[in-house]
């Protein structure tokens, strides 16, 4: 999928329009009558954690047919799945958080994830997206460190963040995200953070006729960390410097600023109970929103 087109008058968000679009070519996929669609609820699908390396083609084919941006984000960390009778019908990603803060204090880093991807098949129950956010985070508290979850919605596609205020979110105003954003040689709008992403790193080192070492970035989960302090210095240099004359090439274009979440969790209540009073006091919390668009 794509960005919504810059004329875009729907009431709805632009990854609802996805769902409504892909709606008859889902049922006759998944070869159940509609009277069985229709019967569904959030109790007759499989939940679970599933790992990274197993489940990923899966989930990129999945987010690239659902989820309005259409791709995997840069630096996933663990994958949840909904799945009805074996068919995959949700995807929750979590993911590095954008950039640190502190909104649990300096250890903040070792605590949050960011719920970067997330999307239904069209024919799922209303509440699955919602079931399916919850299952994650409550596997993160009780299987992980994370406690803070933290989301984002972008006005430009109309979200409002609905799925967040269901799930019971903190809602920190709309004053968020990357100020621009670039476009790459496939005509895709990117971040800052692509540019400063492995797979961009490893190109660029190529180009400029450098060997990549393996050990220059990270193992297992941690991949896409790149080590500059183990690169000779020269080296480090060479490739960063591309990196960012890559990035001033491209088109550039503002972004608005997008709504933001977060959601505290605890393995018990008072876990939950202190974290929640140490957020309150460090961050300004806001009414829900309730009109959708720029």
């Amino acid at each position: 999928m794509s960005n919504p087109p810059t004329n875009y008058q729907e009431n709805h968000c632009w990854q609802y329009e996805i769902r409504l679009k892909n709606f008859d070519e889902d049922v006759k996929a998944s070869g159940l009558s509609r009277l069985k669609l229709d019967d569904l609820s959030c109790s007759d699908f499989t939940f679970q954690h599933e790992k990274k390396d197993t489940i990923f083609a899966e989930v990129k084919q999945f987010i690239q047919r659902h989820e309005w941006l259409g791709r995997i984000s840069l630096t996933p960390t663990h994958f949840f799945t909904a799945r009805y009778q074996g068919i995959l019908a949700g995807v929750v990603i979590m993911d590095m958080p954008a950039a640190r803060s502190k909104m649990l204090g300096e250890d903040t880093i070792k605590l949050e994830r960011l719920i970067s991807r997330g999307a239904c098949v069209s024919w799922s129950p209303k509440n699955l997206a919602s079931s399916l956010i919850s299952f994650s985070m409550k596997w993160m508290v009780e299987n992980t460190d994370y406690r803070l979850f933290t989301a984002y919605s972008d006005p430009e596609a109309k979200e409002l963040g609905t799925i967040y205020q269901a799930c019971n979110f903190y809602y920190l105003g709309q004053k968020f995200g990357a100020k621009k954003q670039f476009q790459i040689e496939s005509g895709r709008w990117v971040s800052d953070r692509y540019f400063r992403s492995r797979s961009v790193y490893k190109r660029l080192a190529k180009k400029l006729g450098i060997t990549w070492e393996k050990h220059w970035q990270g193992t297992s989960g941690t991949k896409d960390k790149i080590h500059f302090d183990l690169m000779p210095s020269e080296v480090a240099e060479m490739i960063k410097s591309a990196s960012k004359k890559y990035q001033l090439s491209c088109p550039q274009r503002k972004l608005l600023p997008k709504h933001k979440y977060a959601f505290i969790g605890g393995r018990n209540k008072r876990e939950r109970k202190l974290l929640r009073s140490l957020f309150e006091s460090r961050n300004k919390i806001y009414p829900y929103p309730k009109v959708r668009g720029v």
